[in-house]
This record gives C-alpha cells, structure tokens and sequence, in this order.
C-alpha cells in the first residue's frame, strides 16, 4: 500500500486511479463505497472483516480513524488494491480540526452512482443518521454487542435513533433463528400461547429476538438467562405441546416439535465477514426491523 502523508481527497483518488493502472485493471468493478468509522485498536479486524466481505461486494472501502480534534488539520492515508482485496481501499487518519467534518475528506472518494455504506464496528453514534458520515449513507451498520460498555442500553438507543437505512449486527444475527422459528411455524401452523428466549444475561441479539416475536405473534414472550453463549433456547409454547429450539454449544441445535421426532440442525454463530456481507445485499429499508424495534423500546419500558 502507497503512504500519503499530510495529503488531501484528491491525491488519494489520483492514487486509486495510479493503483489501478499498475495492477493493470484500469476499469472499476466496484458495486458500492463501505465507509468503516473505527478506532485505530480495532481497525485492523475491521479491515479483515470487509476484506472477506468484499468477495461477495467488490467495493471500495475507506477506513476512517478519528484522532484527536486539536490544532491544524492533517489528512494521512495508506491506499492500495489487491492483497485479497476485490476493490480498493484506504485506510484514512485525520487528526486536528478535520476531524470535525469528516465527510469533507470522504466526499469526493465515494464511487459515483453508486451506494454507500457505513459501519461503525464498535461504539456508534447515538444517531446514526444525523453524524456526518452516517448522512452520506443509505446504510447504517451498527453493532450494539460491540458496544464497549453496557450493551443493553446501546441497543435500546438504536432502536430509539432508527430511520430509514439503519440496522445493527445484532438484529443480523438472529436470522437464522428467525428463518427456523418461521419454518417451524408453517410446517406446524400452531397456535402459539406464550413464548421464552434463553440467552446469555447480556445479549441484544436476544432482546432483538423477543421483541421480533412478541410483535409477530402478539403472544407474551419471557427471556430467560443462561451462561451462553448466545441465545441457548427458544421455546414456543402450543395446545399441542412446545416447539423448542436448543442450542448449548454455539453450533449444532435441537429441534423439538409436537408429534414428530428430535432432530439435529446446524445453527453456528456466525463470523463478523458474514455479517457484514448479510447487511450488504440488501440496501432497502427493513420494516421487519423497524417493526422490531419499536416493539423492543416498549419492552424496556416495563422492565
């Protein structure tokens, strides 16, 4: 990777067209911008992340290192293509009074008629939308179970702060759980009376989880602690008896259901790259989320 000291938007650009031609590959096959707004101890997985990601998304990805807003403004950038990346990428640390208008570097990088994302891999914004990078995206990637301190309340003030174009990780997480719990439900068309969630003390993907099915069933659903990890059992109980999923060990879950015989189904806790490439795919806005997340507020206001 090229290292662009005390540089500017338009030397870096200058660079990715200079990069491109050397590698021989003059022409872009980028199908979108990731914008990654991270701390300089986590940048490295946040890169790693979007690198395998990027397989599925060829895009060019700009991460963004906030330093310490005081004195003059200086742009440092390293930039480069290849080394397992299908796009472009740099790696962008502003210090001094650019900090507070970040979007002024990242501008004029974005690819042209083309989407944007960005992802905060650890404490986001309170709003999202309203920060000067979120403003220039049509997706906002959040994670509340990397939130440094309470998770809980991290998620809650997403779920306050959601607008159209926001998500978080840890509603991704839970769709493979979703996907089961609703192919249970048309294979078995029961009538659901209650419902619990078992889940490790701290877990928004679990808070999520409770929340999607109280909304979509209109039934009471308890959540339970257990030592994890992760969501350990959903149960769904019926007339006709439960439709329980457990999972003790973070990759392989039993399923139970009134009349037929237990059986194995893979259910792995996902990496972060799978994640991320998930949230990528689809850049319309998710009411399913929406939905969820008003009901989660509701939630929290009566415990």
């Amino acid at each position: 990777m090229k290292e662009l000291l005390d540089t500017n938007s338009s030397a870096i650009a200058a660079e990715f067209v200079r990069a491109r031609t050397r590698a021989g590959s003059p022409a872009m096959g980028m199908v979108l911008t990731l914008v990654i707004v991270v701390d300089e101890d986590v940048a490295s997985e946040g890169l790693k992340a979007a690198r395998a990601a990027s397989r599925e998304h060829p895009a060019r990805v700009l991460a963004v290192i906030l330093g310490d807003g005081r004195g003059k403004g200086v742009v440092n950038a390293q930039v480069g293509i290849g080394d397992d990346w299908t796009g472009e990428t740099a790696m962008i640390r502003l210090s001094g009074e650019v900090v507070e208008h970040p979007e002024s570097v990242v501008l004029p990088l974005l690819l042209p008629d083309s989407p944007v994302a960005v992802w905060w891999p650890s404490d986001p914004p309170a709003d999202p939308a309203a920060d000067p990078l979120g403003s220039l995206a049509q997706r906002r990637i959040t994670d509340a179970a990397a939130a440094s301190r309470n998770k809980t309340r991290a998620m809650a003030t997403q779920c306050a702060a959601y607008t159209k174009g926001n998500t978080d990780l840890a509603w991704t997480r839970i769709t493979p759980w979703r996907a089961l719990l609703a192919a249970a439900l048309d294979q078995q068309p029961l009538k659901v009376r209650r419902a619990s969630v078992t889940a490790e003390r701290t877990s928004p993907s679990a808070d999520l989880l409770q929340a999607w099915l109280s909304d979509r069933l209109k039934v009471p659903v308890d959540r339970a602690t257990s030592a994890g990890p992760g969501i350990t059992e959903v149960v769904l109980e019926t007339k006709e008896g439960p439709i329980r999923i457990t999972r003790s060990d973070g990759r392989l879950a039993t399923f139970s259901s009134p009349g037929r015989p237990d059986r194995p189904v893979a259910l792995r806790r996902r990496e972060l790259p799978d994640l991320l490439a998930e949230e990528l795919r689809r850049l319309d806005e998710d009411t399913v989320y929406q939905a969820t997340a008003k009901r989660l507020l509701k939630i929290s206001a009566t415990r």
